[in-house]
């Protein structure tokens, strides 16, 4: 269409010439954005085609209402409309700062569904603001106005393939392109220098080929320059500056001036010329641009263009559901380095890179410790309508001193999912305590060439712990101030001070209100209560005998930020915590004791996952401290469902735990959530011991049963692995088995391991070695992870809910332990009567310190359980076991005999 249009021109000209009428050919911007918008049109039609729903976005960003900008941006969102692009006006208004102008265009830069970002010019604000600096906030891959320095910069050097052109000068070269004249080789003059038109002007000039003179105020003969011109440009904003006198005969006149002049035959009293005086100009110039319907509708149709432009470099890139995340390359060393030599080897990209490339605005992330970010909740309500990604479940067969591997085969899965099959994966692991942190499993998380920093480790304990220990020791604060004035001063005395008056007023709080509803009185004012209210709402009678210890409250604080869906779920099972009992037996409550409130802003940031690296690049949610021997060690729902948004559909999230029991019943009946896989992590030596092998304890040499090839300790371990892989099974969830190999171990007793685990149920059993190799060592487990995925499940949990208390323990004690039946004492049993007679019987219940199950002693038949505690604010009954015959000889602290955890000196 446009070399038809450039002919029509020619042959216009052509006859002008030959009538030997000086008349210039005019050059219609309105009939020629016509035909872009046409072309523009079938290009957003194509891409639609290809990517259904897509649609190229464009934000206007106006500072104010000027009349005149919203002209402009209504003749914009027209065009924009007219195309088929999703355009947008954002308005802030005339009291908006340059900061929160700048967060505004950080916004956009982000957004992926905008491709085009442009700040209407000028900035109508009352506080002072920069123009460059608002300019050049925007992204030069979507600043199609043109007007940043980078895009600017690479005009001046010619990478014109590279940049955004503005729309002003771009719509020029259009226009002089279907006149049909060539610019190589021509005389241009260009009259006005500005950012906006002169100097881009100028440079597109240049590099078309032409001898360029950039003109302006203090060129000192304006007329003998223009008269040179072969092409003249004038944008300068005074009216008819230009005669038609100064013009060379048959030169191309491109007016950009848009200026008003009194004109009393207009309605208006007023009339719109360019820079050039049209009349005389006409009858010297070969083409000429009108005014209006010259440049201006060129303008509006190059930044449509620029957007559609824009919009097609996102689409060549764009994998839908795919990140583009830069992974790292392993070289792995033989002999292998300590964990700690490794880690400071490494070479990580910064977080906040990580954070972009994994589809995180910048504004939902703060830094947090050294290599960490803490990912803000709002992303969750952002990506309500994403659809989940796979979520995989992985966990021990065998708790014992020396610990399986389990961080590290999660670790390493999704390092090989991630960085080589180039699948989104996450992993979801928990921050190590310091009690761990100092024993055997060291500083870091994971190990060898599947792990997190140590020293970014070390330094990330991210205040959730001292959260928890802040609250905890208000609770018993608060207890013990009750105790003791509750004997010491009267009712009204009491009420005085809980319900103090504040400007000659009493008012209850939110506390006090739900307190009174439990007692049912339903009343809001203070002054309306009876002398036996006030003493039922004051007088809580706690009993200083029956009181929760200081490690549950921690515990259980712990438990309920990592089984929390939402800030209001979190703030509701804080106030439901059961943290004393009455003299009359009655359960106290945090709400009672009116400092939920406190613990809600406590906890609040607690809620907050973070956002952390493996050594591959990988992205790895950190989250929940257990507080060393705390009965919960998973990481948290939020963490967990975060991840899998972020991911997308065909993503896998790897969450470790450390008991799949208390995952299936407890977390998952919380989250709602369903896993896909269950990955059983395993190894040869784990297994050895369940089959009678010699006590081990860490720190200390191995005994060499365990380092040498001993087929009938194997055999003997494998009748445990057995049962549980049918405990597994029975949750309905396919089972995949990975067995983390040492250097120790042989090729038959891997294979052995991997062939009763096939026969056992195991839908796949591969050996991993991802602690030497990273997430190559990782790739056999995650291609079985894929397969096991597509395969369909129903979970099944491990009891019902409504049965007996005390069916429920036994069935967990079979599942986790293979124990027949649970003994309680004396003291268990006078609580669990308790409790059920509280309305806690319905709840889930969680064996902590499970290890006396794993021992080589295994063949125990009964549980003894010498405690029980109601997590009423986590909703789960916790069983603590009878450890007196059972201790275990202590750990030697790693951190004191593992020298290359020291810094290295700089």
């Amino acid at each position: 269409m446009f070399p038809v249009i450039s002919l029509a021109l020619r042959r216009r000209a052509l006859k002008c010439r030959e009538s030997r009428r000086a008349v210039a050919t005019v050059i219609s911007g309105s009939k020629l954005s016509q035909h872009v918008t046409e072309r523009l049109k079938k290009d957003v039609a194509e891409m639609n085609r290809q990517l259904p729903g897509f649609r190229p976005g464009l934000v206007v960003l106006q500072v104010g209402d000027r009349d005149d900008s919203n002209l402009y941006i209504s003749m914009k969102l027209k065009a924009a409309a007219r195309i088929g692009i999703n355009a947008n006006h954002i308005r802030l208004p005339k009291t908006a700062t340059q900061d929160e102008v700048l967060q505004s265009i950080q916004l956009y830069n982000e957004d992926p569904d905008v491709h085009g970002l442009i700040v209407q010019l000028p900035l109508d604000s009352i506080h002072p603001m920069s123009t460059e600096k608002v300019t050049n906030a925007v992204d030069p891959d979507k600043d199609v106005d043109g007007l940043c320095s980078v895009n600017a910069g690479k005009l001046a050097r010619g990478d014109l393939q590279s940049c955004f052109i503005p729309c002003t000068p771009n719509g020029c070269m259009e226009l002089l392109k279907h006149t049909g004249v060539s610019v190589s080789g021509k005389n241009a003059v260009v009259i006005g220098r500005s950012k906006i038109v002169g100097a881009p002007m100028h440079d597109l000039l240049l590099w078309n080929h032409a001898t360029v003179t950039c003109c302006h105020s203090k060129t000192p003969d304006l007329p003998a320059e223009v008269k040179k011109a072969d092409i003249l440009v004038v944008g300068t904003g005074n009216a008819e500056m230009v005669k038609g006198e100064w013009i060379k005969d048959g030169a191309v006149v491109i007016d950009v001036g848009i200026n008003y002049i009194p004109d009393s035959s207009r309605a208006s009293g007023m009339r719109v010329v360019g820079d050039v005086h049209y009349p005389s100009a006409q009858e010297r110039a070969g083409f000429i641009t009108p005014v209006p319907g010259g440049v201006g509708p060129m303008t509006v149709a190059m930044l449509m263009e620029n957007t559609v432009k824009s919009a097609a470099r996102f689409l060549q890139t764009y994998r839908p559901g795919k990140w583009s995340v830069t992974y790292t390359k392993l070289k792995p060393q033989k002999p292998q380095p300590s964990d700690a030599r490794i880690s400071q080897c490494a070479t990580r990209k910064p977080i906040h890179q990580l954070a972009k490339e994994i589809g995180l605005f910048s504004k939902e992330v703060e830094v947090y410790g050294r290599g960490g970010v803490r990912v803000s909740l709002d992303v969750l309500k952002r990506l309500d309508k994403q659809p989940d990604g796979k979520y995989v479940a992985v966990t021990g067969l065998t708790s014992s001193p020396l610990t399986e591997g389990r961080s590290i085969v999660t670790l390493g899965l999704a390092q090989a999912l991630g960085g080589h099959l180039k699948v989104n994966a996450f992993a979801c692991v928990r921050q190590p305590s310091l009690h761990h942190c100092l024993g055997v499993r060291g500083a870091a998380v994971g190990g060898g060439y599947s792990q997190i920093s140590i020293e970014e480790a070390r330094s990330l304990f991210t205040g959730d712990a001292e959260a928890v220990l802040a609250f905890s020791g208000l609770i018993t604060d608060t207890i013990t101030a009750y105790c003791h004035y509750q004997a010491k001063l009267s009712d009204q005395a009491l009420f005085d001070v809980l319900v103090p008056v504040r400007d000659d007023h009493r008012a209850f709080s939110s506390s006090q209100l739900k307190r009174l509803q439990r007692l049912g009185v339903e009343k809001y004012d203070p002054s309306t209560l009876t002398q036996d209210e006030i003493r039922r709402l004051v007088r809580l009678d706690i009993n200083p005998d029956v009181r929760t210890d200081r490690a549950s409250l921690d515990g259980e604080i712990m438990a309920v930020v990592s089984l929390s869906r939402s800030v209001e779920d979190l703030q509701d099972r804080l106030a439901r915590m059961v943290v004393a009992h009455s003299t009359s037996g009655e359960p106290i409550i945090t709400e009672d004791l009116g400092i939920s409130g406190v613990a809600g802003v406590l906890l609040k940031e607690s809620l907050k996952p973070c956002l952390m690296q493996t050594l591959e690049g990988t992205p790895v949610f950190l989250h929940i401290s257990p507080l060393a021997d705390a009965a919960w060690g998973s990481p948290s729902i939020m963490a967990d469902k975060m991840a899998l948004k972020l991911v997308g559909p065909q993503g896998f999230v790897v969450a470790e735990t450390p008991h799949c029991e208390n995952f299936f019943s407890i977390t998952c009946r919380s989250s709602g959530l369903r896993p896909h896989v269950l990955v059983i992590v395993t190894s040869v030596r784990a297994l050895k011991m369940c089959g009678g092998g010699p006590r081990v304890t860490a720190g200390f040499p191995l005994p060499e049963q365990y380092s040498k090839q001993k087929v009938e300790l194997l055999e003997n371990g494998c009748a445990h692995l057995q049962r549980r892989l049918e405990t597994a099974r029975a949750y309905g969830v396919p089972v995949v088995l990975a067995v983390n190999t040492f250097s120790c171990d042989s090729e038959a007793e891997v294979e052995m391991v991997c062939d009763q685990a096939r026969r056992f149920g195991a839908v796949e059993a591969v050996q991993c070695s991802s602690w030497s190799e990273g997430g190559a060592g990782a790739l056999e487990l995650a291609h079985g992870v894929q397969r096991a995925a597509e395969i369909q499940s129903m979970l099944h949990f491990p009891y019902e809910l409504q049965m007996p208390v005390i069916d429920k323990m036994k069935k967990a004690a079979w599942q986790m332990c293979g124990a027949e039946d649970v003994e309680l004492s004396a003291k268990a049993k006078e609580k669990l009567e308790r409790y059920i007679k509280q309305g806690f019987g319905h709840y889930p219940v969680c064996i902590s310190e499970s290890r006396i199950c794993m021992r080589n002693d295994a063949g125990v038949k009964v549980v003894p359980i010498s405690d029980i505690q109601a997590y009423a604010g986590a909703g789960f009954l916790r069983f603590v076991p009878d450890m007196t015959n059972r201790r275990e000889d202590p750990t030697w602290p790693r951190l004191l005999v593992d020298s290359h955890l020291e810094s290295p000196v700089s």
